[in-house]
Order: structure tokens, then C-alpha cells, then sequence
């Protein structure tokens, strides 16, 4: 897994805090960005700080559905199928960047500030 492209991409001073699978997709919550990728490239490689919205769906019957949406138009957003199987690694990851946004907005600056 250490050859995944979603790892191939980090700084060698960058800390993964989780990896959790979404469908066929490997979603890396570092303490820099958040990343999805399939096995064979990088859909999304984005700072913590550039994530808009991030949505967690729960259906009875069929897998959840992980909604990963940056800030700027130029990255795709990202609309990912979750099996249940794997909904303790992507709520842990949900976690890891929910603290982290929150920690941003407490900063005192905001992102127009910021811009």
C-alpha cells in the first residue's frame, strides 16, 4: 500500500493521521491535505484549508456515499461509495479534518482574509 499514489505524493515530512477505503478508492487525511485515488491515479490533493464541504450519507440498504467538496472549482469534487465494512476508518478520517477545519476557523483569520 506504501506504493499506492495517494502515498507517492507526500512530502517526506508529512504525517498520514488516516488511509480509509471508499469503493475502489484510498481517501489520506495527512497533517497537510486530504487526497482520494484509485490505484492508478490521484483524483484529489487538496490542503486541509482549500475543503468546502465534506458530506457523509447513510442509507439503509446500499452503501454510503462520502461527498468531498474543495473550494476551488478547478478540483473535482469527489462522490464516493463507502461499504459499511469501512465506516470507521472514513468517520476517523471525517474527524481528523472536521478538528482541523475547526482549528483553522478558530484562528481568527477567515478564508476571504486569508485569500
Amino acid at each position: 500500500m506504501n506504493d499506492h499514489p495517494a502515498l507517492r505524493l507526500l512530502a517526506p515530512d508529512e504525517q498520514v493521521h488516516v488511509q480509509a477505503i471508499a469503493g475502489d478508492n484510498l481517501v489520506v487525511v495527512t497533517d497537510r491535505r486530504m487526497a482520494v485515488a484509485t490505484a492508478d491515479r490521484v483524483l484529489l490533493d487538496v490542503p486541509i484549508e482549500n475543503l468546502r464541504r465534506i458530506q457523509f450519507d447513510i442509507e439503509r440498504d446500499r452503501p454510503a456515499t462520502l461527498v468531498i467538496v474543495p473550494e476551488s472549482r478547478h478540483d473535482e469534487p469527489q462522490v464516493l461509495s463507502v461499504r459499511s465494512a469501512d465506516y470507521d476508518a472514513v468517520a476517523q478520517a471525517l474527524v481528523t479534518v472536521g478538528q482541523r477545519l475547526d482549528a483553522i476557523g478558530h484562528s481568527g483569520a477567515s478564508a476571504a482574509d486569508r485569500a
